[in-house]
């Protein structure tokens, strides 16, 4: 398995293009199946999760032609209602094919999912609200096997649903599946991510009719089909924060280009209070740090407050800022798996339920760590590049599910990193 080797002590200087992000782009790739023409995406990111998303749809019969960040769908000829367990393992988000399968062919057999090891991630919350639509859906031998062939039509039935707890995969099956529902369904507490909101507007394209995306209650009005449309995916907010924070750890200056700081606001002012300079244009932020750090405190908490993906990242600017931080992590309970390998690298980290303490060092020294989830192996790289000597980061498959093209992007802006096997 490749692992990276970062030389630490490189200031980080010049421009980086942010690419599309994953986590609109998987479902907007999942949205291909309730189309009946082609439905035609840009700014799709070559990235592992990307990789198994399509093969999973090209399994299912959907046609797909890639070139360069260019992804066209075409779902006239599905021929397979199925999302196997090989094909759903290593990736949660393939239960995003269950709500357009069911909403386009009456009929989808979908295995629960595996993926990340940040927690319980529980898929009941897009059960409960198909069945509000009037599915019929059983769960045996690990498979979701879901119909609706007893409902007048065949089709799923507009529904008023509220969500227990703000859920953004929940929010986006439910949405995609209402798109073709016989009237009106209400998403209450739906998430409000940019990501659902991407989902919307391609959604739109494609001839639904959905208000309120952005918002905690989504109103879509079922239509009788969908068809393809053009469409460019939104600037991934997650890797442009992570290079943003890079940017202010090693005291250098960044600008990225491709981004909507209107997307980032929670993370820019953390930022500043962390010390950072960060002038913001219309596609473009620039990032500038010079000097020591001060140490800032987090809570995670759904759109638009301060983002999940970025408290691993924070963290690491956190152990070498000047003073003490408390970062609380109140989505994913198993999101610190971080910590202990931050502390091989000289971090001094204390954790308290979901509450950990971090007193800023004078320095990092480089050791051999593991990555354990998406966004902890970036926290690692960030750390990595301000460690004294060699850090040698294991299991980066993680890395290659969600940061396209991650070594080169760093080396162009002065780092040294290298994949190694």
């Amino acid at each position: 398995m490749d692992k990276l080797l970062i030389t630490g002590g490189n200031r980080l200087h010049g421009e980086v293009v942010v690419s599309g992000a994953k986590n609109a782009a998987l479902p907007i790739l999942c949205a291909s199946l309730l189309a009946e023409t082609p439905l035609n995406l840009s700014s799709v990111a070559a990235l592992k999760d990307i990789d198994t998303t399509i093969k999973l749809l090209d399994t299912m019969g959907v046609k797909v032609r890639r070139e360069a960040d260019k992804v066209s769908l075409d779902a006239s000829d599905v021929a397979s209602f199925e999302a196997t367990y090989e094909m759903v393992k290593t990736m949660r988000a393939s239960i995003l094919v269950l709500g357009p399968l069911l909403a386009r062919f009456g009929t989808a057999r979908v295995s629960l999912p595996g993926g990340c090891a940040i927690g319980s991630r529980p898929v009941d919350l897009h059960i409960k609200g198909l069945q509000a639509m009037g599915a019929a859906i059983h769960i045996t031998h690990g498979y979701i096997q879901a119909s609706t062939l007893h409902l007048p039509n065949r089709r799923l039935q507009g529904a008023r649903y509220y969500m227990d707890l703000v859920t953004v995969t929940g929010t986006e099956n439910l949405m995609m599946a209402a798109s073709l529902a016989q009237g009106t369904t209400v998403l209450e507490n739906a998430a409000k991510e940019p990501e659902v909101v991407d989902l919307a507007e391609c959604l739109i394209k494609m001839g639904a009719k959905i208000s309120g995306a952005g918002t905690d209650v989504i109103t879509i009005e079922g239509v009788e089909r969908l068809t393809g449309a053009d469409h460019n995916i939104v600037c991934d907010r997650i890797e442009a924060g992570t290079y943003m924070v890079a940017a202010a750890m090693t005291g250098g200056e960044v600008k990225l280009r491709n981004v909507q700081a209107h997307l980032l606001d929670a993370v820019i002012e953390k930022l500043r209070e962390a010390g950072a300079t960060v002038t913001v244009e219309t596609d473009a932020i620039t990032v500038k740090a010079n000097g020591k750090l001060k140490a800032v405190n987090i809570r995670t908490a759904p759109h638009p407050a301060f983002p999940t993906d970025m408290q691993a990242q924070f963290m690491a600017l956190n152990t070498i800022a000047t003073g003490v931080s408390k970062v609380t992590e109140t989505i994913f309970e198993n999101r610190f798996m971080h910590v202990q390998e931050m502390q091989r690298l000289g971090a001094d980290i204390g954790i308290d339920g979901n509450t950990a303490l971090v007193q800023g060092v004078e320095y990092l020294d480089g050791a051999t760590v593991m990555a354990t989830d998406l966004r902890a192996s970036a926290s690692l790289v960030l750390a990595g590049l301000v460690a004294r000597g060699d850090t040698v980061i294991e299991r980066i498959y993680h890395l290659d599910r969600g940061y396209e093209n991650l070594e080169a992007k760093l080396n162009a802006l002065g780092a040294n990193v290298k994949r190694i096997a």
